[in-house]
């Protein structure tokens, strides 16, 4: 394996603090030094890597991205999904269970770890379902489908009706340490619905759904927590009352983390106007009082993650009226310069910005990564802070092409990105 030499770059690993100008050495898949600038002679038959004026940071680490194999290739492939990711500094992703077949065999983890092997360019982790086919009636085997590689469980965006098989799934999980990821959202209030119910859906004659839809899940599921004492994490929050309720379920001491979905962070219902099937999304894009309340809590902590929530569709998914669209985003690709145009608005520096998209979503996921560290895989990703780009679909490495962010000019352009010391993805010049 060719020893790589990272050069003039500026240094930002959140999980040791460091943010200076430092050198860094890969040998074996492995940092295997960082020092200061110029304290490095290149190895003999070396990769050199110069970083100049650009910001070396752990590859990110996406809790929420559908490759859509095995069983939607039509929408993405492992192989492409994994490219797009390594073209936006994403290094280790986490992939829910609502695959075809659903992820609840060990055959179907199988199966993701032979497509990874084969095809991918970045690590893939499963998260396996928590009832068989994710129907919400009877529990997988949790436990097995977590020894056979899953990070925790999950019942994707199908929600639980039956409270007391929730309270079974989280029981079974605390015997066995394993950490649950929750989608609060109450199906019956938010039926047909397609947008955040407010005066926009009501205007534009769109079914809404409420603040309440996912106010209320949250609550039963956090009486739960409470009861049972899992550590949960809560997925895609996207209302003020949400992040209202989880700042305090944190001050009570509750065990739980939470995430935001990137393009939450910079639409709300108002870019939904002229009926753009590209902002069609679950959780709804909601108001900018909502929006500023997630803003605020990235910046106190109360939410400890963002997540791309990748998922990428074919081109007749978004071609329907609006309410009959496929809801998401192709977003994996646009998630690093969002979270940073986001930081620069809220004055939020590098260094915290990127411990939400690197170090604490792996602790999170339970992962060996998010973080630069001698002796540490080198997962690595480098960009350019000023390089701008134009987002254009043509241009996305991503089967699918679904972004409403299609002609926004962004920076944080990545240049290259590596995974176990191997260029994975070079930005062409």
């Amino acid at each position: 394996m060719t020893p790589v030499l990272i050069r003039n770059g500026h240094v930002i690993d959140p999980a040791s603090q460091l943010d200076a100008p430092r050198d860094i050495l890969i040998r074996d898949g492995k940092i295997n030094a960082i020092t200061q600038p110029g304290d490095l002679s290149p190895p003999k038959q070396s990769q050199t890597i110069d970083a100049k004026g650009q910001i070396i940071c752990p590859g990110l680490v996406d809790l929420r991205n559908r490759v859509r194999e095995p069983g939607l290739s039509r929408k993405g492939t492992i192989a492409s999904e994994t490219y797009a990711a390594v073209s936006g500094g994403v290094t280790s992703l986490c992939c829910p269970p609502d695959t075809l077949p659903v992820i609840d065999s060990t055959a179907v983890i199988k199966q993701i770890r032979l497509l990874t092997q084969n095809n991918g360019y970045c690590r893939v982790y499963p998260m396996a379902a928590m009832t068989k086919n994710l129907d919400g009636q009877e529990l997988s085997e949790m436990y097995q489908l977590v020894q056979s590689g899953c990070v925790g469980v999950s019942n994707a965006l199908k929600p639980i009706e039956n409270t007391l098989v929730l309270r079974r799934i989280f029981e079974y999980a605390v015997s066995y340490d394993i950490k649950v990821f929750l989608h609060p959202m109450d199906k019956w209030l938010g039926a047909n619905g397609c947008a955040h119910e407010g005066m926009v859906s009501a205007r534009m004659g769109l079914g809404g759904i409420p603040e309440s839809a996912e106010t209320i899940a949250l609550l039963r599921d956090l009486e739960l927590v409470r009861m049972t004492g899992v550590h949960a994490h809560i997925c895609g929050i996207s209302s003020a009352r949400g992040v209202e309720i989880i700042r305090q379920a944190k001050a009570e001491g509750l065990p739980i983390t939470a995430d935001v979905c990137a393009h939450q962070l910079h639409l709300t219902e108002m870019d939904i106007d002229c009926f753009n099937s590209q902002t069609h999304v679950l959780p709804p894009l909601r108001t900018l009082r909502d929006q500023q309340a997630l803003q605020q809590g990235l910046l106190d902590n109360t939410l400890d993650a963002i997540v791309s929530d990748h998922q990428p569709h074919n081109a007749d998914a978004k071609l329907a009226p609006f309410a009959e669209t496929e809801p998401g985003i192709s977003a994996v690709e646009t998630f690093l310069p969002l979270a940073m145009k986001t930081a620069r608005h809220i004055g939020m520096s590098h260094l915290d910005i990127l411990d939400k998209l690197c170090y604490q979503p792996a602790k999170i996921a339970g992962l060996d990564a998010g973080r630069i560290k001698v002796g540490s895989s080198a997962d690595i990703c480098i960009f350019n802070p000023r390089q701008h780009w134009l987002v254009e679909q043509e241009l996305l490495h991503s089967k699918g092409k679904n972004t409403p962010f299609q002609g926004w000019e962004l920076f944080d352009r990545v240049s290259h990105t590596l995974v176990q010391g191997q260029v994975v993805f070079q930005l062409a010049l």
